[in-house]
């Protein structure tokens, strides 16, 4: 039964998919010339408003797939204070409902190297919007990266979203946390919160590969109790914060 049931949904997704591909490909590249227009003309916070809206109408072109999305205990994050968002990582899926359901807090990204050219409105906002691209075949070239995030962070009551397993897991099931960059994140914005989020479902959006997508995912954002980094052995916030992440993965 559930070969058959994955089957049909492999097959009702093909004509999905191109629909779906055609309106996330015309969303990049409308709101690539936007974003040069807003920072270029206006500013920071005009700029920052295009990525908002950007991955508002992403987000929409995956409701086209039946998907949905949950944020739990959102009203929990503290406010205006730096924040250091910890998260297992399943899709780019986390990455468009992190930036729109938490646009108040204006996160950017520790991200990979190969993602800030080729791709529009993506490369533009990373290189342009606040967010890192680290090496990682180059540790050495991360550290001061990863340190200039912090510090940017904490002079602009700013958030850094960071997925601690390095690569996405392809099943949900989650992988060793890496401890290297969160720890120069906590050293060099010692007023930040810890902010542990558990994604589900995520990877089931890619579960076919790129193409087709999977169908009627509901994704849910399970955010745990902030913890303040000043109040914590580094040893003992990271335990706690991988703990709190697993502790609600479903796979």
């Amino acid at each position: 039964m559930t070969f058959y049931y994955t089957n049909m949904q492999k097959i009702i997704s093909y004509p999905l998919s191109v629909i779906y591909y055609l309106c996330f490909g015309l969303c990049l590249v409308i709101f690539h010339p936007i974003q040069w227009i807003c920072f270029n003309v206006f500013g920071y916070q005009a700029h920052k408003k295009s990525v908002d809206y950007l991955n508002f109408f992403l987000v929409k072109c995956t409701n086209i797939l039946g998907t949905t999305y949950r944020f739990e205990n959102l009203n929990s994050i503290p406010k205006n204070v730096p924040l250091i968002v910890v998260a297992n990582h399943q899709s780019m899926y986390d990455i468009i409902a992190i930036i729109w359901y938490m646009r108040r807090y204006h996160c950017k990204f520790v991200s990979k190297k190969e993602l800030g050219s080729g791709i529009p409105s993506v490369s533009y906002n990373l290189r342009h919007g606040g967010s890192v691209l680290i090496d990682r075949k180059d540790p050495k070239q991360a550290i001061p990266t990863i340190k200039g995030l912090s510090e940017y962070i904490e002079k602009n009551t700013r958030s850094a979203v960071i997925f601690p397993e390095g690569t996405r897991s392809k099943t949900g099931k989650p992988k060793e946390f890496a401890q290297s960059g969160l720890k120069i994140l906590c050293k060099y914005a010692p007023s930040a919160y810890v902010v542990p989020i558990t994604i589900n479902n995520s990877w089931k959006m890619v579960r076919f590969g790129a193409f087709p997508m999977g169908l009627g995912n509901r994704l849910t954002f399970t955010i745990h109790e902030p913890m303040a980094v000043k109040d914590y052995a580094f040893e003992e916030l990271i335990q706690k914060t991988e703990a709190a992440v697993v502790s609600k993965i479903q796979f």
